[in-house]
């Protein structure tokens, strides 16, 4: 029976892409190795192919010193920043607050979702450990925060202020909006976020909820579906 998409943990995609990323170059790293000796043992240490096999080992080494690890070195942040800020929200979950994690709606992840009192919030968060300047966020970051509110509003009918969260870094102007955007530290996001004035009843934000759950389980579904046709296609 596959998982109820609404019941994910914080950071639960991005924690197994850094796990399939590692396994796969371990994998990578170890059948060259092996190769290499057994190539080596077979046709001698001056053979050419024990030579070529030796060469490519050491190429593949450099590749992922240079780009592998770094990259995933940056995965692994994002993962535990994202649990590291679905953690502070989980203690919202006994408040009246409903608190979505890792949710997929078909155009990327979005990180956190939370619905309570003080309205519905969508949760981007970044592992950049700053300093990060307010004016200077453009681009990509700010464009993928919009269509996330955009996304959830459309579900839920209701207004929903996407915040841009910094896990750990300084930021220089906590709480100011940058293009509809609220930038938030981490440090500062329940204390935000409890301040809020209320603006849902107990029965508007179930409604809310289970709108949001509804739409993850179709797409869910969907998904599925989509991979149970194309498997008899190859």
């Amino acid at each position: 029976m596959a998982r109820d998409p609404s019941r994910r943990s914080a950071g639960e995609h991005a924690r197994a892409a850094v796990q399939r990323l590692r396994l796969r170059t371990l994998v990578t790293l170890g059948v060259l190795a092996v190769a290499t000796a057994v190539l080596g043992r077979a046709f001698g240490l001056h053979d050419g192919r024990f030579l070529i096999s030796e060469i490519a080992l050491l190429v593949s080494m450099l590749v992922v010193s240079r780009f592998v690890l770094p990259l995933l070195e940056r995965r692994d942040r994002g993962a535990s920043a994202e649990e590291h800020v679905g953690g502070l929200l989980e203690e919202l979950s006994g408040r009246d607050w409903r608190v979505l994690h890792d949710a997929s709606l078909g155009h990327g992840n979005i990180d956190h979702i939370l619905i309570g009192p003080g309205g519905v919030f969508t949760v981007e968060t970044k592992s950049h450990p700053g300093p990060v300047r307010v004016t200077r966020l453009h681009g990509a970051t700010l464009r993928q925060a919009q269509a996330q509110r955009k996304a959830i509003k459309a579900i839920t009918g209701v207004d929903v202020e996407p915040l841009l969260v910094f896990s750990r870094a300084w930021v220089d102007r906590p709480l100011i909006r940058r293009k509809g955007v609220r930038v938030v530290p981490a440090r500062m996001l329940l204390t935000h976020l409890t301040r809020q004035p209320e603006r849902l009843s107990r029965e508007e934000i179930e409604r809310a909820h289970r709108r949001v759950v509804a739409a993850l389980q179709e797409h869910e579904k969907h998904t599925r579906e989509f991979g149970q046709y194309l498997r008899p296609m190859r």
